[in-house]
């Protein structure tokens, strides 16, 4: 007997007390392979619905977390406006009392200054910090001189000014950078250099970085430093009057040519001595 390919025979057999029963149910072939492909497209359905859920919930998650980022960015621009405002207000007070006390000019002029504008981060705000912290100390030194008047009033050196005070270059190479905690003068080897303001000398000799060095203390806490010479006139100890001749220019320690290193501390703080340059007689 040839084989029906067109159906599909499938046989049921119930059994009871009374009788015994055989069903036969004939399926067509060509509805198997409908309920096959129906079961398929069902099942890519719902792999396709699950697939489309993970995506939806995946976007919400990434949705919140940039909500979230947005957020954070949000206070850390409130922090940082509010830092540079606080910076502002100390910087501005800073400049009226060191106009009173005579050691920045009323009329003096800020140099140009310029450059890319870097984006705000998180290092900025430990920057503005940084900054504020200084200019506080700064602030309180301004108060103590217009107590007491102590401030360098004459060069130390006849010279060009060259590298500031600050942040610069590695001035031996590379592209690291460095804080400057003085201001350098050009002049030539062997040129004279004076004590800014009268004092006291506390330190003469060789310091790392500094080379041969004469520290003077000038009292309230105000000491200047005068680095690299190439050779010392003072003793220490010495009571040193303004203008009184201490060393030569030199280029001594970590130096690559002739000039001489001029730094003001404040409580052992240094601060910039551009400030008390502007308003000294050569």
């Amino acid at each position: 007997m040839p084989r029906d390919d067109r159906f599909y025979a499938f046989i049921i057999a119930h059994t009871s007390r009374s009788r015994s029963q055989i069903r036969r149910i004939y399926v067509e072939k060509k509805w198997l392979k409908f309920f096959a492909l129906a079961g398929i497209v069902v099942l890519g359905g719902c792999v396709y619905g699950f697939y489309g859920l993970t995506q939806q919930a995946m976007h919400l998650r990434i949705e919140n977390e940039n909500k979230e980022l947005r957020a954070e960015n949000e206070r850390q621009q409130q922090e940082l406006n509010r830092l540079s405002n606080r910076v502002e207000a100390v910087e501005d007070t800073s400049r009226k009392l060191a106009e009173k006390s005579g050691v920045v000019a009323a009329n003096n002029t800020t140099p140009g200054a310029g450059g890319p504008e870097l984006p705000l981060d998180i290092e900025s705000v430990k920057v503005l910090e940084t900054k504020m912290s200084r200019l506080e100390r700064d602030l309180h030194s301004y108060e103590a001189l217009m107590g007491d008047g102590y401030t360098p009033t004459v060069w130390p050196v006849e010279g060009k000014l060259e590298s500031g005070f600050g942040g610069r270059r590695n001035p031996f190479g590379g592209s690291s950078y460095e804080f400057h905690s003085g201001q350098d003068i050009d002049a030539p080897w062997g040129a004279p250099v004076v004590a800014g303001a009268s004092g006291t000398v506390t330190f003469v000799g060789w310091q790392n970085g500094y080379g041969q060095l004469v520290v003077i203390d000038h009292g309230e806490g105000l000491t200047t430093r005068y680095g690299h010479l190439s050779g010392i006139a003072a003793t220490l100890g010495q009571v040193i009057s303004r203008g009184e001749l201490l060393g030569r220019v030199g280029s001594t320690g970590r130096s690559t040519g002739p000039h001489l290193h001029y730094e003001v501390r404040i409580n052992d703080e240094p601060v910039n001595p551009l400030q008390y340059l502007l308003t000294s007689t050569r």
